[in-house]
């Protein structure tokens, strides 16, 4: 007998035993294999060569309306760490606030993978630096002072039980990488322009992404010369202008001021660090404008995403649907655990089911509401050339470098690698520390043309940070173009 078939016997009996102790419900993930590769060039040099291997399990159980979680990775000792959850959940329900409640769902079965071609764990180191050196070798240039590039892989097999009769195996695999090339500006401050590897959706997460020369290698020349362009440029001027966000700035606007004040557990207090409120509250959802009838965020299922993974870690399958509806507030990310709390807060039904977002960073994290993938689906207002054309006083902006985001996220400023100017529908000059801010709402309310599909690019998020004890979580945002009007942007002195 393996060690997935004694722990998959020996959790079965356990989850049983818990039920017979009071408990309406217990859940486990078992980890049987985690893994995480990063590889980081500095000027050539190998600055980071960091591996992780993790197995363990992770048990919650639901007694008295109090969640109880412990974990563990000896596999020797999985009753001892039911028991542990079952006297955590005793002791959590004689501070309980609300009670919490799962409610009731059918018994899934299911296993999900993503697509790969090759395993990035079975490609050796050798091969994994020289492309890395390769690709650090083309941003070498007389205009560069310092250059770095990196790779990030994940490999996890997870198999999901709980008491209700659900069993879910699935895997997941991640390619991550980006490349970044910077030099100060005749200030004498530095400057950057960068790369993160993205793609339009389809495709698949294995090394085979990051290897193929068109969708990594191609931006090198691309990022050197505009890095040349931002050193030579003037700071943005201050004022209000039209703001056109390409998606490598727009999936960070997204995902701070739409992704994570739509999370439920923020809307209802439990969230509060790393600028963890939301301005939303539970009876908003169905009625609150969020933005212009051009708005649209939707929680897309995308095959080759990080935030696609088949079932969540409640064992909620994966599931489509509007977060904004022509700009009207419809849903929130969420789990099974909140669901009860939210309505009976807004005193009618506000979220009638699960969004799959329950998601643990590690089998030692209990789950909580992430994101998966929050998108802005493509519009109608054509190509960013046709945005363009259609300007007449605005700036493109790409790419984070510095981002503040109001308590509640009801506010926030950007700071961005590169603006290009568009006057009269063409584009004029390079702009350096490029800046905006505003009000989400009003921000959101001026969104007035939205891009094609040709515009619409998927980004991938390794690194979102929340919670306490603060969990990583990778999650994928895809964006078109999208103009917003009259946007306070650049900064006075």
């Amino acid at each position: 007998m393996n060690t997935s078939s004694t722990v998959e016997k020996t959790v079965r009996t356990q989850l049983k035993r818990m039920l017979e102790a009071g408990c309406s419900f217990a859940d486990v993930r078992f980890y049987d294999e985690d893994r995480t590769e990063r590889l980081v060039l500095y000027d050539g040099n190998l600055e980071v060569n960091y591996q992780r291997w993790e197995k363990g399990i992770g048990v919650r159980v639901l007694k008295n309306g109090a969640i109880g979680f412990a974990a563990t990775a000896d596999l020797n000792a999985i009753p001892e760490c039911f028991d542990r959850a079952l006297a955590n959940a005793e002791a959590a329900a004689q501070l309980l606030g609300f009670p919490k409640d799962m409610g009731s769902a059918e018994p899934v079965s299911g296993k999900y993978q993503p697509r790969f071609q090759q395993d990035p764990f079975a490609v050796p180191l050798p091969e994994k630096l020289n492309l890395l050196k390769r690709v650090d070798e083309k941003l070498r240039d007389n205009t560069v002072e310092h250059r770095m590039v990196s790779a990030h892989f994940q490999k996890r097999r997870i198999f999901y039980y709980n008491s209700e009769g659900t069993e879910i195996e699935r895997w997941v695999m991640n390619t991550f990488a980006g490349m970044t090339v910077m030099a100060r500006d005749r200030d004498g401050k530095a400057q950057r322009r960068s790369y993160e590897l993205d793609s339009d959706g389809t495709g698949s997460r294995g090394f085979e992404w990051l290897a193929n020369p068109q969708a990594f290698e191609v931006h090198t020349e691309r990022i050197k010369r505009e890095l040349s362009e931002i050193v030579a440029a003037e700071a943005l001027p201050p004022g209000r202008r039209d703001v056109i966000l390409l998606p490598g700035q727009g999936h960070l606007q997204v995902h701070e001021t739409i992704g994570h004040p739509l999370e439920l557990d923020r809307i209802l207090g439990y969230e509060l660090s790393f600028a963890g409120g939301s301005h939303v509250k539970p009876e908003m959802i169905g009625t609150l404008r969020y933005g212009s009838e051009k708005l649209n965020a939707k929680v897309m299922v995308v095959e080759n995403s990080p935030g696609t993974f088949g079932y969540d870690d409640e064992g909620t399958p994966q599931h489509e649907y509007y977060l904004i509806k022509n700009g009207i507030l419809v849903n929130v990310l969420c789990c099974r655990l909140d669901l009860a709390e939210a309505n009976a807060k807004a005193g009618r039904v506000v979220v009638s089911q699960s969004g799959a977002s329950a998601r643990a960073a590690g089998f030692y994290k209990t789950p909580i509401d992430r994101m998966t993938n929050v998108c802005i689906e493509w519009g109608s207002d054509g190509t960013l050339e046709d945005i363009i054309r259609a300007t007449e006083n605005g700036v493109i902006l790409d790419m984070p470098v510095s981002w503040s985001i109001g308590s509640n996220r009801e506010h926030f400023h950007f700071g961005c690698e590169i603006a290009w100017e568009v006057r009269d529908g063409r584009i004029t000059r390079v702009f350096k520390n490029p800046t905006y801010q505003g009000h989400t709402l009003e921000f959101y309310n001026s969104l007035d043309m939205v891009g094609d599909r040709s515009t619409w690019r998927l980004f991938q998020v390794a690194n979102c940070g929340k919670g306490e004890p603060n969990q990583i979580m990778e999650v994928g945002h895809g964006v078109p173009v999208m103009r917003f009007k009259n946007v306070l942007t650049g900064e006075g002195r």
